[in-house]
């Protein structure tokens, strides 16, 4: 069976500028996709345009965008240029954690910032997107999950509940649009070294260093390669969930780490 292409195709990431989006970017570009890349950062994401044009995209255009905020969501894309409007693959990427306390000292603005932009953050963008396929009876909407959706383990607590229910989230969409031609995958992995930890940790990169520490965690690129087989299936297969961890991690509690 030959693979569906994404050439010419409008895929949408959210949180492109670093770790799994910025990888997706490039993947997807390689598959000659036409890439509508968002972020904070949008600094990040104009330096990043002529290399994923040199690696094969059809085009780029970024915008600054925190999904956070529902209005200004609605505002870009109810703005964007008519070449950009018909979306045909979104990966939710943008997500984040804050903390690792125990829920009773946990800070309730590192929930408020885990919540509005692991699962709000989300809704407000898969809403008009997904709209715009039903309407033209096609697409693939790809949210990001983790292992923490399986299995919380200790100071995670407001985190896996916000990637549980992306989970579920996921499912429901997927039963809401049976019927269409349109296709909804979770992929979800367990320790990638990104920027994650020390987004968690507000900075603090020896912290985040030792997250890592003797073990051999999953790249950016092997989650995006996910990312991009699951799209790339042929139209009657909707792979529903990848989960994908290190050989060195079972679960979110069980590491091989080596002396």
């Amino acid at each position: 069976m030959s693979k569906y292409s994404l050439k010419d195709r409008i895929v949408f990431i959210t949180g492109a500028s670093a770790g799994i989006g910025a990888a997706c970017a490039r993947a997807f570009a390689a598959e000659g996709a036409r890439l509508l890349l968002a972020a904070r950062r949008v600094d990040r994401l104009e330096s990043m345009e002529v290399d994923l044009l040199e690696a094969g995209a059809a085009a780029v255009h970024v915008f600054a965008l925190d999904v956070r905020d529902r209005a200004a969501v609605e505002r870009a894309l109810a703005g964007l240029r008519a070449e950009w409007r018909e979306i045909d693959v979104l990966v939710n990427n943008a997500g984040l954690s804050r903390g690792l306390d125990k829920l009773w000292q946990g800070q309730p603005q590192d929930w408020e910032e885990m919540i509005d932009t692991n699962v709000k953050g989300l809704l407000w963008v898969s809403r008009p997107v997904v709209a715009g396929m039903v309407e033209r009876g096609r697409g693939h909407v790809v949210n990001l999950g983790s292992t923490a959706q399986e299995l919380a383990y200790p100071g995670g607590n407001v985190y896996c509940g916000t990637k549980a229910a992306v989970k579920l989230i996921n499912d429901g969409l997927r039963q809401d649009l049976m019927g269409t031609p349109i296709r909804v995958s979770d992929v979800g992995a367990g320790m990638v070294e990104t920027e994650f930890s020390e987004v968690r940790f507000r900075g603090d990169k020896e912290r985040a260093a030792k997250v890592y520490q003797n073990i051999t965690p999953l790249t950016p690129e092997d989650v995006a390669d996910a990312i991009v087989w699951a799209v790339t299936r042929p139209p009657h297969v909707n792979v529903a969930h990848i989960l994908m961890t290190t050989i060195d991690q079972a679960n979110s509690l069980v590491f091989n780490r080596k002396s």
